[in-house]
């Protein structure tokens, strides 16, 4: 399999498909190629990770939107997609009990117990954090080190095989029925289907022999980054029981307010005041930008609402496909207070043909403006 397959073809579902047919077609596939009724074929084993590296995305529904709109190309392992250097421990302990029922799979009863016969490798929990970046932080892309709370195996910890189990990680029933002797798989009660169980405890532990250790670590935070967007960090999450596979670090993105730029997806804007005299006469006005400031000119009788488009200098696309631009809205600003003489040059030159508002085709209205600053 040189080139990746379409993740729908693979699980043989369409692309409207809900989560029950993606689970459903994935636990036929699994069934079918699994290794312990295809030992030894290396071509059944690939055709059944391929089949994992489907669910894996599909199943997910961030993961399938982002599919759905970059294909392969947008499964970057830094944000965890893509299955395809998956092991088979790291797919019989993230799915092989995903169709629930008592805590045993549909593998149990069919190659009695639970990932051919081993002992189940319990995942790790994930641990969630927020992160609050600046406006310039989410433009330029920044790398952050925070301090994170982990539960850790301890090296003080002894463990010996369960002795209800054997070491299995699972316990096996013998049913009479009309049909003769039914056996059935279960995880087992003691050991959780760790196949062990904790000898000597180091004191502060907990019940798997895990004691609370403070990380920290540094994460790389593209730019162009969206409010309440997650970012999956591999392994960096909560150690598993007894050797068992990490869990994930989810970090959650708070951006921050701006004190003069509001943000609206790739696009910034600003308000930018002028005073009469100034939209008159024209000019240049200095306004503010997410690196620094901008130097902009005002052209003579220029009109409230006018908005002045900066290509470019708004936010990256996190995707990297370009930036925004930086839209300035530009006000008259109209005083409610003036002086007798400013009040007595205005009512001799209110009915003067200068004042008279003429508007002509490219004077847009407010809703041409609306759909300028949305296309």
């Amino acid at each position: 399999m040189s080139e990746k397959r379409d993740y729908y073809e693979v699980l043989g579902v369409s692309k409207n498909a809900d989560a029950s047919e993606i689970k459903k077609a994935y636990r036929k596939l699994a069934l079918k190629y699994h290794p312990d009724r295809n030992p030894d074929n290396e071509e059944a084993e690939a055709q059944f990770k391929e089949a994992a590296e489907a669910y894996e995305v599909l199943s997910d529904e961030q993961k399938r939107a982002k599919y759905d709109r970059f294909g392969h190309a947008g499964m970057g392992a830094n944000t965890g997609f893509g299955g395809g250097g998956m092991s088979m421990d790291d797919i019989f302990s993230q799915f092989g009990d995903i169709f629930g029922g008592g805590g045993g799979s549909p593998f149990d009863s069919f190659f009695g117990g639970g990932g051919r016969g081993r002992s189940r490798v319990r995942k790790g929990s994930n641990l969630r954090v927020r992160l609050k970046l600046t406006l310039e932080e989410v433009v330029n892309g920044v790398e952050k080190k925070i301090k994170v709370q982990k539960w850790v195996n301890s090296p003080n910890a002894t463990f010996t095989t369960c002795s209800t189990c054997r070491g299995t990680g699972q316990v096996t029933r013998v049913t009479n029925t009309i049909l003769g002797q039914m056996q059935t798989a279960s995880t087992c009660p003691t050991c959780h289907g760790d196949g062990q169980v904790v000898e000597n405890r180091p004191p502060g532990s907990n019940q798997d022999g895990q004691i609370q250790k403070e990380e920290v670590i540094s994460i790389k935070i593209p730019a162009g980054v969206t409010d309440g967007m997650q970012l999956n960090i591999r392994g960096k999450g909560n150690e598993g029981p007894k050797g068992g596979q990490a869990g994930d670090l989810i970090v959650v993105i708070e951006e921050q307010e701006h004190e003069s730029l509001i943000r609206e997806g790739s696009n910034l804007h600003f308000d930018l005041y002028v005073s009469i005299p100034e939209a008159v006469l024209g000019g240049h006005k200095e306004i503010p930008t997410v690196s620094g400031k901008a130097r902009i000119k005002i052209d003579a009788g220029v009109q409230s609402g006018k908005i002045l488009r900066l290509k470019g200098k708004g936010i990256p696309n996190v995707d990297g496909y370009g930036s925004g631009d930086l839209l300035v809205h530009v006000n008259v600003w109209t005083p409610k207070n003036i002086n007798g003489d400013l009040k007595k040059f205005f009512e001799e030159h209110k009915d003067d043909k200068a004042f008279q508002p003429k508007p002509t085709k490219t004077d847009r209205s407010f809703f041409d403006k609306v759909k300028e600053m949305f296309s």
